[in-house]
């Protein structure tokens, strides 16, 4: 079994946005931060499932920076101390400068670390194999090899990229022939008679000198560039991060590298990057359907339906996605449902809310939920933590109310304090500036009403 306490960091890889996992999924609330499956999130998950042979403590997790409350929200939910675990990328840009970035903040804590390497997106049926091949990846990683896992293929997938072995190198590897991109059926079924052919994990481990040994070989600009932008002594901003190279590890790195061996990996895995992958991972009832939430299926057959807040009655359907949300819903023949990320550009072209972000949004002060969203009214459902200041500049025109339904605290309206409480709402004309602070050990939950137009 793996050294628990050696000095193995796990570094989670949390950007993107899950595009093709709308509505669920949005570029402000990404699938990594959705629990899908159970109560965890993908993220919470993907730590819990490193708990019994990785230290917790040696978490890192590299992500957006509009992502960096919600996801050291959730590290706390798990009683972890989100403190000096959270990489946070003023902007993406691919795996390769993310790993770099996660690799030179490990390397100057711990010279001598083992890195790993995942996708704070997937899942893995089976855990147990999975930690016997955690141990012979560290045991690669001693020899100085960058291991990358590749999933023996179960079917001809075309969705995934893959990788060929060849030469065999112990503990129970192959050296890497090449990556190969997405390819049609045809080929990839080709693929799956050959028996040399994995699918693309995204999962790697390595020591770190000798990654960041093989980054100052094949990417020394990025490495050179990285540099500066870390010994600068001040928050790295959009603008200088946007000029490191938009490249991904394995083009930048284990394309080139003669240290690459791919370790054959069959611990059911999934990346989760569809309705349908999700659908295939998940149990099936008795009519082979997937269905989560208030949801009647009559005559129903082959498919995946997931009701957030509605009831859903579903007739005499086969091979059907159906996604309920709050705001929107998402409806698909099974196999395709992968094509709603052209559903995703089209909102965004079309500058609709509605592919960015949720009714309800996550702050570092707390929750807000919005009931009412429209031009000339909006209502706010605003739950604000213990300790915690929830503050707003108003430059229009609005007749503003608040009405405390839980907890207490103080308002500051314009200047003048006011003390909440249930029962106890507030108004005033054009307000300048508001602050809600909640002092109390408990929650406070207010409903924050903003009329426009002509107020007389």
């Amino acid at each position: 079994m793996l050294e628990k306490k050696g000095n193995i960091y796990p570094v989670l890889l949390a950007g993107g946005s899950g595009t093709r996992l709308w509505p669920v999924s949005r570029e402000l609330y990404p699938k990594q931060l959705v629990n899908f499956i159970d109560e965890d999130s993908l993220v919470q998950g993907t730590i819990r499932r490193l708990n019994s042979v990785m230290d917790r403590e040696r978490v890192r997790i590299v992500c957006g920076q509009e992502h960096y409350h919600e996801t050291g929200k959730q590290l706390a939910d798990m009683g972890l101390n989100p403190e000096g675990k959270i990489i946070s990328e003023p902007c993406g840009r691919n795996t390769a400068p993310a790993i770099l970035l996660a690799l030179l903040m490990i390397l100057e804590e711990d010279p001598d670390a083992t890195v790993f390497i995942f996708p704070a997106d997937h899942v893995i049926r089976n855990v147990e194999r999975f930690y016997e091949h955690l141990t012979r990846a560290a045991a690669l990683a001693d020899q100085g090899f960058i291991v990358t896992f590749g999933i023996q293929p179960g079917y001809p997938e075309t969705g995934y990229g893959y990788i060929e072995g060849e030469g065999r190198v112990n503990p129970g590897a192959l050296t890497i022939k090449r990556f190969v991109e997405k390819p049609d059926k045809d080929t990839a079924e080709t693929y799956i008679r050959a028996g040399n052919f994995f699918w693309n994990s995204g999962m790697f481990a390595f020591n770190g000198a000798i990654m960041l040994a093989e980054y100052e070989k094949l990417a020394p600009r990025m490495v050179r560039m990285m540099r500066m932008l870390l010994g600068s002594g001040q928050p790295i901003s959009e603008a200088e991060y946007k000029n490191l190279p938009n490249i991904s590890f394995d083009y930048a790195i284990m394309e080139k590298t003669a240290r690459g061996v791919v370790l054959p990996s069959d611990f059911e895995w999934s990346d989760i990057g569809s309705w349908k992958s999700l659908y295939d991972f998940l149990p099936k009832d008795a009519d082979n359907n997937v269905l989560n939430g208030d949801v009647v299926a009559h005559h129903t057959t082959n498919s995946f339906i997931l009701s957030h807040d509605r009831l859903i009655a579903a007739n005499d359907l086969d091979q059907t996605v159906i996604v309920e949300t709050p705001d929107s819903v998402f409806v698909s023949g099974l196999e395709n449902s992968r094509n709603v990320k052209e559903i995703v550009d089209t909102l965004k072209r079309q500058e609709r809310k509605e592919y960015q972000k949720h009714n309800t949004e996550t702050h570092p002060w707390g929750r807000s939920t919005f009931l009412e969203d429209k031009s000339d009214l909006k209502i706010v459902k605003r739950l604000i933590s213990p300790g915690s200041v929830y503050r707003e500049t108003f430059e229009t025109e609005m007749l503003w109310n608040v009405l405390p339904v839980k907890g207490q605290g103080v308002l500051l309206l314009n200047g003048r304090r006011v003390y909440l409480a249930p029962g106890r709402s507030e108004s005033i004309v054009n307000p300048v500036r508001v602050s809600i602070e909640n002092s109390s050990p408990e929650p406070l939950l207010v409903i924050e009403t903003r009329v426009y137009g002509a107020i007389s």
